[in-house]
């Protein structure tokens, strides 16, 4: 089974000492952190170290890492990083075609390369927006792959599905770069409105033995709960572990 961690963005609107003692209580060893919580390092090392949480993997803006590299480096080994993903682009700054995504592709990989060279695993993360077709069947995740060998995925299930596309045959397309995954499960179409229709996992519609099956024949070693907006994180994190634990 692999690793399984919880993504602290889920718990953004809860105290930060309350939430990994609830995630240490509910059998959690491993976290991933995202940008907001680096501001105060000195609170995250010692809330982890109160809680015997280690933050494996970390959520760094491609603007922090083309700024400072040797900033994020510092900090992700300070904390016992194993990887740093690159998570997002809003919208207005999202190229539109091929040969801007090509170009964007480029220029994540090469701010990649002192991540890598300091032995750290260095990717991207998706939403649905790297799903779509830009012309010829090609999707800016194809081109963010293609990229470079080294530049590795953290394939997130609940917008692969969201985009449309098949989460098993996403996973095998993309299997030799994958290196965790996101675990984020849907609700039923009308159910969890408030929650932004994403359900705990196992408790949604999403069919997970397959998923599982792929991601393991792919290698896939950790698997990162997350739930964009949940009403009760408490509740989340321990079903979700509890369900994550049967795959």
């Amino acid at each position: 089974m692999p690793a399984i961690s919880y993504q602290l963005y889920c718990s953004r609107n809860w105290a930060l000492p309350e939430t990994l003692a609830m995630l240490s209580a509910a059998g959690f060893t491993e976290v991933e952190g995202y940008g907001a919580l680096f501001s105060n390092p000195g609170e995250l090392e010692a809330g982890l170290q109160q809680t015997g949480l280690r933050m494996t993997t970390g959520h760094v803006g491609l603007a922090e890492l083309e700024d400072d590299p040797q900033k994020a480096i510092e900090f992700a080994k300070r904390l016992g990083f194993e990887a740093i993903f690159a998570p997002y682009l809003v919208p207005e700054a999202r190229p539109t075609n091929q040969v801007e995504w090509a170009a964007f592709a480029n220029r994540l990989a090469e701010a990649g390369k002192p991540v890598q060279d300091a032995g750290l695993i260095y990717g991207w993360h998706n939403h649905d927006f790297e799903l779509a077709d830009i012309g010829d069947g090609i999707t800016p995740l194809d081109l963010i792959a293609q990229a470079s060998p080294d530049l590795k995925l953290e394939l997130d299930i609940g917008w692969v599905i969201r985009a449309g596309a098949d989460p098993v045959e996403t996973i095998n397309k993309y299997s030799s770069q994958i290196n965790c995954a996101h675990i984020k499960d849907i609700a039923a179409p009308g159910q969890c409105v408030d929650e932004d229709g994403w359900a705990d996992v196992g408790h949604g519609v999403v069919d997970w033995a397959p998923i599982h099956a792929a991601l393991q024949v792919a290698g896939v070693n950790r698997y990162v709960i997350e739930h964009d907006n949940p009403n009760d994180h408490q509740r989340f994190a321990s079903r979700s572990l509890a369900a994550v634990k049967e795959f």
